[in-house]
């Protein structure tokens, strides 16, 4: 296989910043830095915990977006991953403003990014206080039912649908407020028959890769539905190169969304490096009925279309002349699931964090996308 651009390090390890970490997606994890290590030349080195690194020498996969300062991080090209000055700019709480100029707010906060994203986001708020988390709710809660998030969920935990005052002050209640004025909590216009798409891009080794994708559900173990996957179309080159190989108006215009939202953030937020770049796009019907589209939230980190991400770049690095294909990744929960033909199996158990599941990806050529309006 041919390798892409030396990132000019001698090693690569993943970074894991969490005090505890399941032992699925640790596996994966480690399979994944072992494919992009060997593809970028070099040699793995394991796992490093901690929220830096100080081994200026070493590229880097962390688990989390990482906060400055990062001696050995100058550019994407250091990272699988993204860095930013703040803790708060690399939550879902970036995507709203607050509820008032007075409202509790982080270190830092500006609302400088929601003035650049304006519209692409649905309209919400971002709280650090229950007081001001209760404020934001009851004037939301006059459009119709929300949506309320735990800012640092992911998998699409943490989320609860709000239909009138005494659920929402139920639901806070049950917050940690200490928890919140760290983090936040958001609150927004909820959208019903909502569909949630994928649009990133990959920054490694001197080569860009742009995508759109839909994400996928699935019953977890415990009923719960959860992130299952998502299917990926990708092109060699920037959001330009993948307009031009996707006709369908509805894709075009959550590519545009998230294209902005990364420039937003670009703009607004100084030190923002980010060599995998994922945004959750929703596509549904708001209170009023009206179809309505927005940016949820980023992930500029190691997530869960991330196989489907690299094992992509392993097949354009293989074939220099190919332009587009499609990868797919899938989580699938239970004992003895059916799993799709030409999948590559990633992870298969009884892990501690979900009971039984499965991972696996798989990589098929282009078929052109079409999505349907609601």
């Amino acid at each position: 296989m041919d390798r892409l651009s030396s990132p000019g390090k001698s090693a690569l390890a993943l970074l894991i910043t969490e005090e505890l970490e399941s032992d699925h997606e640790a596996h994966v994890r480690r399979h994944l830095a072992e494919q992009l290590a060997g593809v970028l030349g070099l040699r793995f080195t394991g796992v490093r915990h901690g929220r830096q690194l100080d081994e200026t020498d070493i590229y880097v996969i962390p688990d989390a977006t990482l906060v400055t300062p990062q001696p050995g991080i100058r550019s994407d090209q250091d990272l699988y991953g993204g860095v930013v000055a703040r803790p708060f700019m690399a939550s879902k709480a970036i995507s709203h403003p607050l509820i008032s100029s007075d409202a509790a707010a982080p270190d830092g906060w500006t609302e400088r990014f929601m003035e650049l994203a304006g519209d692409v986001v649905l309209p919400g708020y971002s709280a650090f206080n229950l007081d001001d988390a209760l404020r934001a709710g009851a004037q939301l809660l006059q459009q119709g039912p929300i949506r309320v998030k735990v800012v640092q969920a992911r998998a699409g935990r943490g989320q609860q649908v709000i239909h009138a005052m005494p659920e929402l002050e139920k639901w806070l209640a049950q917050q940690d407020a200490s928890r919140v004025r760290q983090d936040g909590v958001v609150l927004e216009v909820n959208l019903t028959s909502v569909r949630t798409f994928s649009v990133g891009q990959l920054r490694i080794g001197g080569m860009v890769i742009s995508y759109f994708g839909c994400q996928n559900l699935t019953d977890a173990n415990d009923g719960t539905a959860v992130y299952g996957g998502s299917d990926l179309w990708l092109v060699r080159g920037d959001y330009t190169a993948l307009l031009r190989e996707i006709p369908d108006p509805v894709a075009r215009q959550l590519i545009h969304q998230a294209h902005r939202y990364e420039q937003a953030a670009e703009a607004a937020f100084p030190g923002f490096i980010a060599s995998r770049r994922n945004c959750d796009v929703a596509v549904g019907r708001d209170p009023s009925g009206q179809q309505r589209s927005g940016v949820l939230e980023q992930s500029w980190r190691i997530g869960g279309a991330s196989s489907a991400e690299v094992y992509a770049l392993l097949a354009f690095v293989a074939e220099p002349a190919l332009q587009r294909l499609q990868a797919s990744s899938c989580e699938i929960y239970g004992e003895a699931p059916v799993i799709p033909p030409d999948v590559t199996l990633l992870y298969q158990g009884d892990a501690s964090a979900t009971g039984p599941i499965t991972i696996g990806v798989r990589v098929t050529p282009w078929q052109q996308p079409v999505i349907t309006s609601n």
